[in-house]
Parts: structure tokens; sequence; C-alpha cells
């Protein structure tokens, strides 16, 4: 079969292409120092686990796509697969990130054809210019290669890549308009029936937010908002939160008790949050005039987990420990700390000697016939 008849199929540019890909991907490890580093950074986590979900998907469209049109499955079909499922993977999650943060302000719509047009071109051009180069060598010559990019089989190839592109930059988009993980969630059903758990949640509030609101306008602070909600991702990240919900300018976090003990993740993330918005003071000065102050309440205890809703459908969270939360962040200017913490999950937890506590006493919370014993938490510098 010839090089420029059908360049995919061949053996030999199939493997330099995905030992190209592969070298890239080291790069960009390299890059960023993981390979020297104990541990993976937890948004290289959530990338590599991203990128494998893409591979997976590129690899099974390319057999299905050989099996198809050639009768059998042959191993250019998983190199091929594996070299498109990188290809976008490495641009989508580590090279085009200021287009990515620029496509923000861009509906949707023109988000999805954007990217499916320059991710399906770029694949196009490094599947063709290695091509060529390997044709070259091979001893063919420019009439055959400008032929074969006008036959029936590459136009399928593009229109392939077209639609397999399309796919998955529609659910990783979608993906993000629900939450890390949701859409995963509906479609193994794993809330399909309502199931009993015990979490840990975190009300966290931005402090006069009317008042900021007023002060530069409701168009600005809502620029404002998004730039903060943009703080949380890293501590989120790293502290495995799950986001529940957002409220106006409130967030609510969850953990499962696992992941929210391990590490005091369910206390961490409120001071790695600090941390970000203080190392970008100069810049939300600049832009707003003001820097977000926040507190937060935390507490744990049983809730029910399900999906409702027929014309929006959502996975939803009910019990007493939301209210019980919400209100102990109520009380945080009442008490002068940003971090309240009842004494139930407190004795779960070991704080290091980085960690203060204050004893604020035992308190009676609105709608709640118990009294809650409630501390103040804060970091020592």
């Amino acid at each position: 079969m010839k090089c420029y008849q059908n360049p995919s199929g061949f053996t030999y540019f199939n493997n330099i292409l995905f030992i190209w890909y592969i070298v890239e991907y080291i790069e960009v490890l390299y890059k960023t120092n993981i390979l020297w580093r104990s541990t993976l950074h937890p948004t290289l986590i959530r990338k590599l686990k991203i990128l494998g979900l893409i591979c997976t998907f590129t690899i099974i469209t390319s057999m299905f796509y050989e099996k198809i049109n050639e009768g059998n499955i042959s191993s250019a079909a998983l190199v091929i697969g594996l070299s498109l499922g990188i290809n976008f993977g490495i641009l989508e999650l580590f090279l085009l990130k200021k287009l990515n943060l620029r496509l923000k302000k861009i509906p949707f719509h023109f988000v999805a054809l954007i990217k499916v047009v320059l991710y399906t071109s770029i694949a196009f051009l490094s599947f063709n210019i290695i091509g060529l180069i390997y044709g070259l060598l091979q001893g063919k010559n420019l009439e055959e290669f400008y032929a074969s990019l006008l036959t029936i089989e590459r136009m399928s190839q593009i229109m392939t890549a077209l639609v397999m592109y399309s796919i998955i930059v529609l659910f990783l988009q979608i993906s993000r308009l629900l939450g890390d993980g949701v859409l995963l969630k509906f479609l193994y059903g794993k809330y399909h029936k309502p199931v009993e758990e015990e979490r840990i949640f975190m009300f966290l509030d931005i402090k006069s937010s009317t008042t900021i609101a007023e002060k530069i306008g409701h168009e600005k602070f809502y620029s404002f908002l998004n730039s903060f909600f943009y703080e949380i991702t890293e501590p989120v990240l790293t502290t495995k939160a799950e986001i529940y919900q957002y409220v106006g300018d409130e967030i609510v976090f969850n953990w499962t008790m696992k992941n929210g003990i391990k590490d005091l993740n369910c206390l961490r993330i409120f001071f790695l949050i600090k941390k970000r918005v203080e190392e970008n003071r100069n810049q939300y000065l600049a832009e707003y005039g003001v820097v977000p102050e926040f507190k937060a309440g935390v507490h744990f205890g049983k809730v029910t987990i399900g999906q409702i809703g027929n014309l929006k459908r959502e996975i939803v969270f009910n019990g007493d420990v939301l209210n019980t939360t919400s209100r102990i962040q109520d009380l945080c200017n009442t008490y002068h700390h940003d971090l309240l913490i009842s004494r139930r999950l407190l004795t779960l937890l070991k704080l290091p000697d980085n960690y203060g506590q204050e004893y604020l006493g035992k308190i009676k919370l609105k709608g709640k016939e118990l009294d809650t014993h409630l501390y103040g938490i804060i970091l020592n510098s």
C-alpha cells in the first residue's frame, strides 16, 4: 500500500508519529518538573485521567472505523487512535491554556466550532507533513501526495476526525458545566437510586458582597466573582473536594469522610484559597479596587444523595447537615472568625501545631433543638 494513497495505514509512518507524540508528551512533563517529583500535582493527575479517557475513546473510534472500512482491525488502528487522542489531549490540556482562557468569554457553540476545526486541522497537518516527509524518503513524488489529499478515503478520515473531536469537545464542555466528575456519575447511574452517605460540607461566602457590587457595578461584580471562583480550582483538586453548587456569591464544597479528614482537607482548602487570593492581590486591586475576603463554616453528617428532576436533572443532597453548616457559617461575623467548625467534626481531626483553635461555647443554632459546640480555626504564621 502506497504511503500517499493511505498514509494512515502505514506502519512505519504511524510508529514515527506515535514516537513523536510521546516525546512531546514527555517534554510537557519535563517542563512542569513532574518527572522529578515524588508525587504528582493534583491538577496534572486530573489532566492525565482526562487524557486517558480521550485516548480510550479515540482508539475505540479508530478501531471501529478500520473495521467498517477494511473488514479487520490492525495495530495501525491503535496507533492512529492513540496519536489522535494524544494530539487532542496535549493541545487542550497542556499547550493551549491561554486560548482556553480567551474562549471563556465566547458562547459555547462558537467555542466548540473553533476547537473542533483547530484540532482537526492540526491533526490533519501533522499526519500529512510527516507522511509527506516519509513518502519523499521512500522515493515518492509530490504528484502522488497531492492526489492523495483529494481521495474519498482522505475525506472520510477528515470527517471521522471532525465527528470524533466534536464529541470529545462536547463531552468536556458539558462536564465543566455540570462539575468535575458529575457527568460520569450520571452516565453510569451512581445515584440513579437515592443512597445515604456521610459527608463533610463547607459553606464559603464572600464578605460584604452587596457593598462590593454597589461599589464596582453589577456587571463588573460578576467578573469579580468569576475571578474568585477561578482561584478555587487548584485548592479543590489538591484537597479532593467536590463543588456541590454555587449560590450567588457562596460556594458549597463537600467531601467523602475519608477525603475530607485526610490531610485536613476540609480545613486546608480554606487556607489554600486564601493563599491564592493573596498571591493575586495586586491584580484584584488593579482590576476591581478590592480584594475578596471570605468566611466559611464546616460540619458533617448524613445526607441522602440522588437524581431529581425531569426537564432538568440534577444530583442533589438532602439532609439537616446542610442547614446546620449554613447556620454555622452565618455566625462567622458574630464571633469574629473567618472559619468555624463544629466540635463533632473537630474531634475527628488531628490539628498540627500550626493550626490554632478557639472554643466559642455551646451555641443555639436557628431551627436546631440541640446546642452546637463551635470552634474558630486560625492558621498560625
